[in-house]
């Protein structure tokens, strides 16, 4: 059992959510409940399922990659936001969120989870948010699609005709990474992997011989939190239980 404003302090530590990265929402304690937290329960959106699930299972605290209070959205609350907030206040649930360095920490990360799963070596940043590396040798690029869509339970989204069909050289980020495309061009990297994308990441990827992935915001942002869940259980015997909310997007 631990206090709910240390387990903050602990997760920010861990996280080195100290950083001056701009981030779109709060970090950390968003909605606070009760005063000790010994069950949480984990996803990667705070929707009304999993708060449901957290009631159900009479769970202290919610910890998600996205949360609430996010920038440039209204600060009414009605309707769906008015039940969230109602569901966590009246069952005295505490809610973190943590957004942006759930992605991009060295240890504990979106990115960090998918290099693992998807055995890749990494090598280093090409920028605060794109990790890149190098698998252990040179494969099919259908090998490697298959291997997504096993890990990440996805069919990924590929373009890549005119690229080299073997691969060795890998630069991914987590969630919404497409508008970073253009910024790999110059690294000589044989494919960019993210969650999302837009129209012109075939014509990119097309004219510069470079294969793009798209494996889904949802499948690219699970790794964080499961990999937070497990590191909280190991170290301080919490009771966390990640749980997987299908989202097809």
């Amino acid at each position: 059992m631990i206090k709910n404003i240390i387990l903050e302090k602990i997760i920010n530590n861990k996280l080195k959510n100290n950083l001056n990265i701009k981030d779109y929402i709060p970090n950390g304690l968003q909605i606070e409940g009760k005063k000790y937290i010994k069950n949480i329960i984990l996803g990667v959106s705070a929707c009304q399922q999993l708060l449901n699930i957290a009631v159900k299972f009479k769970t202290d605290a919610v910890i998600v990659h996205h949360g609430y209070f996010w920038n440039n959205e209204s600060p009414i609350i009605k309707g769906f936001k008015k039940k969230r907030i109602y569901t966590l206040l009246n069952n005295n649930i505490n809610l973190y969120s943590w957004h942006i360095p759930l992605d991009i920490n060295e240890k504990i990360s979106n990115n960090i989870y998918l290099a693992k799963i998807l055995d890749i070596n990494i090598k280093g940043k090409i920028n605060p948010f794109i990790f890149y590396g190098f698998l252990k040798k040179k494969i099919n690029i259908k090998d490697f699609l298959k291997k997504i869509k096993i890990k990440l339970n996805r069919i990924p989204l590929h373009f890549g005709k005119n690229a080299p069909k073997k691969i060795y050289k890998i630069a991914w980020c987590s969630g919404a990474g497409q508008k970073f495309f253009e910024q790999v061009l110059n690294f000589d990297i044989d494919v960019f992997l993210t969650g999302e994308v837009s129209e012109m990441n075939l014509h990119i990827s097309n004219e510069n011989k470079i294969h793009f992935i798209s494996a889904g915001h949802h499948a690219t942002e699970k790794g964080g939190v499961i990999m937070l869940s497990k590191w909280l259980k190991k170290k301080f015997k919490l009771q966390t239980h990640f749980i997987d909310i299908y989202n097809p997007i």
